[in-house]
């Protein structure tokens, strides 16, 4: 289901779940990252949600935090993922991935350039431009996995329908691949 205009990066709030006819196939970037087999065939038949929650701290400096608990069908381990917008390095142990390091921010598309100078286009292309051209940038390093994975989030006009997206790219040594990756808006909630 396309998103409601009110549902915008300020106020991601809610159930989303994996589009994965609109999605691309996540498969050459999780075989990079260095996902089993097995694993990688059980996510393309999962059913993958998100529960999002998105609040701004009341003392300064005012830091946007999304925190989200993604869940799978099919006996996949979930994750909880507490994203502060604030550009510093924090740790995370993820049951798909393992041990990883992230950080996100805001950032302006017309001012963007990928930290790793692949897949700048794809990243950066066919968003819509809401909230005064502000996005989501997350950044994650794999501890020992010799992968990064970096994304851009925001809203899309797919089929004549609004839909929160993410474009990915993940890189390791010389190869990269991307992925675009869109959720179906199911409901609002309450950070």
């Amino acid at each position: 289901m396309s998103a409601p205009s009110e549902v915008t990066l300020k106020a991601l709030s809610g159930k989303w779940i994996m589009n994965k006819t609109l999605s691309d196939d996540v498969d050459p970037l999780l075989q990079l990252q260095g996902v089993g087999w097995f694993l990688r065939k059980a996510i393309a038949y999962a059913t993958i949600t998100l529960n999002t929650a998105e609040y701004t701290e009341s003392d300064p400096p005012h830091h946007t935090h999304i925190d989200i608990s993604q869940t799978a069908t099919g006996g996949i381990s979930g994750t909880t993922e507490k994203r502060t917008l604030d550009w510093e390095m924090r740790p995370h142990k993820d049951g798909i991935f393992g041990e990883v390091k992230g950080k996100s921010r805001w950032v302006e598309l017309e001012n963007y350039k990928s930290e790793t100078g692949k897949g700048d286009d794809f990243l950066k292309g066919g968003w819509l431009v809401e909230e005064g051209g502000k996005m989501v940038q997350s950044w994650v390093e794999s501890v020992g996995g010799g992968w990064t994975a970096e994304q851009i989030w925001g809203f899309e006009k797919i089929d004549g329908a609004r839909y929160h997206a993410r474009h990915v790219v993940v890189k390791k040594g010389d190869e990269w691949k991307e992925a675009r990756l869109v959720y179906d808006f199911q409901k609002k909630s309450d950070a």
